[in-house]
């Protein structure tokens, strides 16, 4: 076993300081025996090292929706799951308490309905061991966030669900396996040299033996057939099974077979417009056999946020994640505009919308001084215990090192520059070990370099807004990528560290045109958005260069903005939009006081605008 030198440096210092070690480190230093069986593969990490090693990213509140209480508000988080996780696992709310997770990983896109050449591309986007590692290192961290008495359902098709299980066994021990769930449906196929592939598998896995199971609450009909023969064992037995009869009145719980739901398209008015949509029906026998009102239900790839919708209506807590922003405009619509079976809207439990690793710098500086310096010691993991060295109030440590959060807000007219690590290092500097951080606004510090090297001590500034320095992290930092065109909804790019949100640069034409298909809908006029330049404001140390257009992911419309909130309408993919020369065209009488326009880059910025119909002039 070999750790890494921020590992022997943490555990020295907590030795010598006879404190205990943090969770992290436990199976580093005593790491469980071999298991019986296991999957081996590629670049298969140590699970140790995924949970020490994976980076947490802080909860950044963006907006919330309803009053927000003093007690739980819902979740709904914009970010890598992964990181994310690691996050929840430390908060007391969360880890342990989570009732029911049900993930819907990428497996399956629209893809599966086209030819065997776009069957191929996407099966090697996601085929083999990295998709296996990517999924494990997550069900790693929601084995620790669920509770005693808890599920987890893993959604799964017929490429990997075999694999996963053993993953699963090994995760969450075979002797947890409780069942895989074969779902049916039906509908057209033009296969005709196999056999039609219509199922998909469910994985279900419990985190002990005591299990919430309300087998009572999804009871189904019994069939005719299965009536008429227990009436006719009545009759046999002169009358000694009556019970039976009873029961029948009651239905019979499921098989772990499920027929009679069928997919979310079969479902019109459940549709939201997201390619991976989930049906109602499924999730609510899900949510209601394993979990109570009030529980905790959590969703990492929410998507179209069915499991939130669901929960929210069966009365239960939840948590939703997703890195992409089509979902996350899509599940805020959903929530908000919930109804019951009689089309009555339904007012939903407050929920909070949080950005997890490509934050709002302006609101991060505007929080008060105590919430500021904890989100930077979050940001750069450090640890957050307040110490002082020769009379000199320090923040916490990073690994064994001290670090200093510099209170920009206290000392306006002072500058981070050599003078002050000059007079830092007069008072500090045989005190310390030899590396010690300073984590400033990037616009107080007046140097260039990443650390300034005095005698033995290197001082490091990790700059706010700045991505992760690859010698602390020995990673190149990665943002989350935004999809550009509806096949790749579910693409999962890994993201590495944090990042801050840079508004693209946008230049458009707005007027009104014939319409450029005519059809039996159309009325006269078409609104006309021509993307004419759009480049994405990329902080980097590495300069990155894009031609026009090549970083935008999407165009999202709400064609009836009320000022307050978006509520999305429309979808535009960048790839579909340089077929049609980067023009945008919807009837103008879809506008009916203004509309909202939100551009979107692949790396999850935003540039927002607000039109009325009166800014679109007539093109001459």
């Amino acid at each position: 076993m070999k750790l890494s030198k921020l590992q022997i440096e943490t555990i020295t210092k907590f030795l010598k300081e006879g404190k205990p070690l943090p969770d992290d480190y436990k199976n580093i230093l005593f790491p469980v025996t071999k298991k019986e069986y296991e999957l081996v593969y590629a670049d298969k990490e140590r699970e140790e090292d995924v949970l020490a090693e994976t980076m947490a990213v802080p909860l950044q509140p963006i907006k919330t929706f309803g009053e927000n209480g003093k007690e739980w508000t819902n979740k709904l988080i914009f970010g890598d799951n992964l990181q994310v996780l690691k996050t929840l696992m430390n908060d007391p709310e969360v880890k342990g308490k989570v009732k029911l997770i049900y993930i819907d990983p990428p497996f399956s896109t629209k893809q599966d309905f086209r030819g065997s050449q776009d069957q191929k591309a996407y099966q090697d986007k996601i085929s083999g061991a990295k998709f296996l590692e990517f999924l494990r290192k997550r069900l790693v961290f929601l084995r620790e966030i669920l509770a005693d008495g808890g599920c987890i359902y893993v959604h799964l098709d017929y490429r990997k669900a075999h694999y996963v299980k053993v993953l699963m066994d090994g995760v969450f021990k075979e002797e947890n396996f409780r069942n895989d769930i074969i779902w049916t449906y039906f509908g057209p196929s033009n296969v005709k040299e196999d056999f039609p592939k219509k199922h998909d598998i469910i994985l279900r896995y419990s985190k002990s033996e005591n299990v919430v199971f309300n087998f009572d609450d999804i009871r189904i009909p019994y069939s005719e057939t299965s009536v008429d023969r227990a009436n006719r064992n009545v009759i046999a037995s002169g009358g000694m099974d009556f019970e039976e009869i009873q029961l029948n009145e009651k239905g019979k719980v499921p098989e772990d077979w499920w027929t009679g739901i069928q997919q979310a398209s079969k479902y019109p008015g459940e549709l939201v417009g997201y390619p991976t949509q989930k049906p109602f029906r499924l999730l609510e026998r899900i949510i209601k056999v394993s979990s109570n009102p009030g529980d905790i239900v959590l969703d990492a790839f929410a998507g179209s946020g069915t499991t939130l919708a669901v929960a929210e209506k069966l009365k239960r807590r939840w948590i939703g994640i997703d890195c992409g922003k089509l979902a996350i405009y899509t599940m805020q619509k959903r929530l908000l505009n919930l109804k019951d079976e009689n089309k009555k809207p339904i007012k939903c439990k407050p929920f909070t919308l949080y950005n997890a690793g490509l934050y709002d710098y302006q609101k991060v500086k505007e929080l008060p001084w105590e919430e500021y310096r904890s989100f930077a010691l979050k940001l750069f993991q450090c640890r957050n215990e307040k110490h002082t060295v020769s009379k000199i109030e320090l923040d916490g440590y990073l690994g064994s090192n001290d670090v200093l959060v510099f209170n920009y807000q206290k000392h306006k007219d002072v500058v981070l520059d050599r003078g002050f690590i000059n007079d830092l290092h007069s008072a500090l500097g045989d005190k310390i070990s030899d590396k010690f951080f300073i984590i400033s606004p990037a616009a107080n510090v007046k140097f260039l370099e990443d650390y300034i090297e005095k005698g033995k001590v290197k001082y490091y500034i990790l700059r706010i807004p700045y991505s992760i320095i690859n010698e602390l992290h020995q990673k190149d930092f990665q943002a989350i990528r935004q999809p550009a065109d509806e096949m790749d909804v579910n693409d999962t790019v890994e993201a590495v560290g944090f990042d801050f949100i840079q508004i693209p640069e946008i230049e458009c034409e707005y007027f009104l045109d014939k319409p450029k298909k005519k059809d039996l809908f159309s009325k006269g006029k078409e609104c006309v958005i021509k993307i004419k330049k759009f480049k994405s404001q990329i902080i980097s140390r590495k300069p990155l260069e894009f031609k026009n257009r090549e970083t935008l992911s999407m165009v999202m419309l709400d064609y009836d903005y009320d000022g307050k909130v978006f509520d999305i309408d429309d979808v535009f993919y960048a790839e579909s939009l340089q077929n049609e020369g980067y023009e945008i065209r919807f009837d103008k009488n879809k506008i009916r006081n203004e509309i909202m326009i939100i551009y979107v880059d692949i790396f999850g910025n935003e540039k927002r605008e607000v039109k009325k119909l009166n800014d679109f002039r007539l093109k001459k």
